[in-house]
């Protein structure tokens, strides 16, 4: 059986991949147990396991902390991919990285496409573009998954932030002028099954259909978990309280996966229905 090496385990995307690999590979999981920034210790583990397949989900991902932190977000963001990638071609095996729309500067207004320019404008989409550049310039056999609005089971994230605030208050102010994809972590799992089975290898958009505001996704989540008289008022970026430049425009358009016939993503409005369930 092929053995598959999973960093950031716990994550959302972790959880939700972990159960769905295993049974066609030998998973091994890690997460806070695997400093992916200590160099030595990660090459050490892959050669302990020997991996066909890396799956290189671990990150920081608050981007606010990110922001106040560069230090953190470069050393593990930026510096940690490199070090997976370089074990991996130590241990000759296939990677594939997750990383975010957060490499585009959202000036564009529509969808951006994998040959698109990157154009990073905060310093977590800095550190994650620095961690493709790594994969890309140290490896052949990879591939590069952005990924947008990510959620699901395990870690912090958008949907449960916002139905934690509407039960306790009854009222939420949201962000109306940012337009992405929200990508449920279990459709996403399935698209990484489906990419690791082949060799075309190379970058990837890859996110759940269809282009809301956060004002928007938090209008449905509000409407599908069944939640009365919560009034959801919409607000401009500058309104938001946050150190941290957003693109206002990061909608991914999953070009190669639908040329390439890999994977097809539902409409993000199935994904919600499915994760409050």
């Amino acid at each position: 059986m092929r053995k598959i090496l999973i960093t950031g385990v716990k994550g959302q995307l972790g959880t939700a991949l972990s159960p769905l690999l295993a049974a066609e590979y030998e998973v091994f999981g890690f997460d806070l147990d695997l400093d992916v920034a200590d160099i030595d210790r990660v090459v050490q583990k892959f050669r302990e396991i020997k991996p066909g397949v890396v799956v290189h989900a671990a990150a920081i991902t608050n981007v606010d902390y990110c922001e106040t932190h560069p230090e953190d977000n470069y050393r593990v963001n930026a510096l940690g991919t490199e070090n997976v990638a370089i074990a991996s071609l130590d241990v000759g095996a296939e990677m594939l990285y997750v990383s975010t729309d957060y490499v585009f500067d959202g000036t564009k207004r529509s969808p951006y496409l994998e040959f698109d320019a990157t154009n990073p404008m905060n310093h977590y989409g800095r550190a994650k573009l620095a961690g493709e550049n790594s994969v890309k310039g140290l490896l052949n056999r990879y591939f590069i998954v952005r990924t947008s609005w990510l959620y699901g089971k395990g870690g912090k994230n958008f949907p449960n932030a916002i139905l934690n605030k509407a039960r306790e208050t009854g009222a939420l102010r949201v962000v109306n002028d940012q337009f992405g994809a929200p990508t449920y972590a279990p459709d996403l799992s399935q698209c990484v099954k489906a990419l690791i089975g082949t060799e075309y290898f190379g970058t990837y958009h890859a996110t759940n259909a269809g282009v809301c505001t956060w004002y928007d996704f938090a209008v449905e989540l509000v409407k599908h978990s069944g939640m009365k008289n919560v009034k959801v008022e919409p607000i401009s970026s500058e309104e938001y309280p946050s150190p941290t430049r957003r693109p206002r425009y990061s909608v991914l358009e999953n070009f190669c996966l639908k040329n390439r016939n890999v994977y097809e993503f539902r409409h993000y409005l199935d994904g919600i229905k499915d994760f409050l369930q």
